[in-house]
């Protein structure tokens, strides 16, 4: 039965993630943060969707995160005098939309959470640093982040699950990209 059950689990991930699945797809640049740099989220077809915008001069980072017409989707601000480092993730209208953590204690992989305002936390493991790791929410994955599906050195992908908010789970993949290679 246990065996039917992940067999079943795989089946669906395939049609969600991977070549011939659903999920949208987007490209990003690795270690694309520097504060006071702006830069673009592309889909797969290569159109500029989504802008974050570094603000330099401030004394904690701050990204904005906006659409193709300016307008404001969410801001990424660290947050200083933490114990564990940690980011969070505003609305347009300041509500939390996440806040994002790493994890103490990492044995064998990169581990970070994000805690959503209104939703499952999101798990997030796997190898941050070469950009090959899963985010997951109830035990499920909703998002994959992999550099094998481009030929550019420094390009990745973010795989997202139909049912998810793409505008969280890429400024998740921001922050991590930000606290990982500080």
């Amino acid at each position: 039965m246990l065996g039917k059950n992940r067999r079943q689990e795989r089946r669906e991930e395939r049609q969600t993630f991977g070549r011939r699945g659903n999920a949208t797809r987007y490209r990003m640049r690795e270690k694309l943060v520097s504060i006071g740099d702006d830069f673009w989220i592309e889909n797969e077809a290569g159109q500029r969707v989504f802008k974050v915008d570094g603000k330099a001069l401030r004394i904690r980072k701050t990204l904005i995160f906006e659409d193709t017409q300016g307008n404001t989707l969410c801001r990424i601000q660290e947050r200083l005098l933490r114990v564990k480092e940690s980011m969070e993730i505003e609305g347009p209208n300041g509500e939390r939309l996440a806040m994002v953590k790493k994890a103490l204690i990492t044995p064998l992989r990169d581990r970070w959470v994000a805690k959503i305002g209104d939703g499952p936390d999101l798990r997030i493991q796997g190898n941050i640093l070469n950009h090959e790791y899963e985010i997951e929410a109830d035990g499920r994955k909703v998002a994959e982040v992999s550099k094998k599906w481009f030929r550019l050195r420094d390009t990745y992908g973010v795989e997202i699950a139909p049912d998810q908010n793409d505008i969280v789970i890429l400024a998740v993949t921001v922050v991590v990209d930000m606290m990982a290679h500080d």
